[in-house]
């Protein structure tokens, strides 16, 4: 050490070199609680994280109508037969449509690209029923191959209950605490959040319990009577998809040359094209519609024998690339 040049044992020297250090070593982790990083990617798409560093520079909005009369029916004797409503219905056909598709279960964060290690989605909901003063609350699902739209719709039934009742989540404890900081703080505060999330160093219990780090977040704007709308995706957390459903409305639609009449759900998606290319998209897109508009022949839990789970692979009535004749399509 009595060797050294004195200036390199000075702090004005040492902890800009330990930053630098701390930089460095920050930016050469790259796993995560929530994700594996994926190495095996075309190089264009890395590219594309450059140039279009955020999720809103890359968003492409897509549409698609869904034939609803077999929907609804379906949702009534689903109700009947275990509790299920017509969201239960769209967060199963969505969980269905991520289990089937895990190329679309990607995310982009720290300039690389993940796939996320537990399949969730997101719904947005009101406190109290048909009250528009009541607070917003947001449930987060998890998802598995397993998965039946009966377990699911009997696993969101008791997080609505829990959200709709006088406890405290940790949502509201979060809310709370952030909320209880002045702005120049919670400016900070939220810009080391980022960081720390950014080098991969936001802890696991974070990530879990945050509603905006997942897979799809779905809104269903049916249930207030509006239409679906183009939503953007949020910055904050990690979901590359965002999907409204609106109102059921009657439409003109062309079947065997003639003009008729159909009850049609509106959906709007929007997603991050850096994930993944527009094969990709198209293929969740068609899966999510195929099984709302056949909730039977995909969804099942109707009979004692057709529990068909999110992992089961079943007829598509839709045609792949270069597959050939589809099943059937019904819009």
């Amino acid at each position: 050490m009595d060797s050294l040049p004195g200036f390199l044992l000075e702090p004005y020297f040492l902890v800009p070199v330990a930053l630098f250090v701390l930089w460095a070593l920050a930016h050469m982790k790259t796993s995560r609680p929530d994700g594996t990083l994926i190495t095996d990617h075309h190089p264009y798409r890395r590219i594309m994280w450059y140039i279009m560093p955020t999720r809103n520079e890359s968003v492409v909005y897509f549409d698609d109508y869904v034939p609803a009369e077999e929907l609804l029916r379906y949702v009534d004797e689903a109700n009947e037969k275990f509790g299920a409503t017509m969201m239960d219905v769209i967060v199963a056909a969505q969980g269905r449509a991520l289990i089937q598709n895990p190329a679309m279960d990607k995310f982009i964060l720290g300039h690389r690209m993940y796939q996320r290690k537990q399949p969730s989605l997101t719904f947005s909901m009101k406190r109290k029923r048909k009250d528009a003063k009541s607070k917003i609350a947001t449930v987060k699902e998890p998802m598995q191959a397993g998965d039946t739209i009966k377990s699911v719709t009997e696993r969101v039934s008791a997080k609505i209950n829990v959200e709709r009742s006088e406890k405290r989540t940790y949502a509201d404890k979060e809310f709370d605490l952030f909320n209880m900081l002045p702005r120049p703080v919670f400016k900070v505060a939220f810009k080391l959040f980022r960081a720390l999330d950014y080098f991969n160093l936001l802890p696991g219990s974070f990530i879990e319990n945050d509603p905006m780090y997942t897979s799809i977040f779905i809104a269903n704007l049916g249930s207030v009577g509006m239409g679906a709308g183009y939503h953007h995706l949020y910055e904050h957390g990690t979901a590359p998809l965002f999907i409204m459903y609106g109102k059921i409305e009657e439409k003109a639609v062309v079947e065997d040359g003639e003009v008729v009449i159909r009850k049609m759900l509106h959906v709007r998606f929007s997603y991050d094209e850096r994930i993944d290319d527009g094969l990709t998209a198209s293929f969740g897109i068609n899966d999510t519609h195929d099984a709302l508009a056949h909730p039977y022949e995909l969804l099942g839990c109707l009979g004692d024998d057709d529990h068909y789970t999110f992992g089961e692979e079943r007829p598509r009535f839709w045609t792949p690339p270069g597959k050939g004749k589809p099943l059937n399509r019904a819009a």
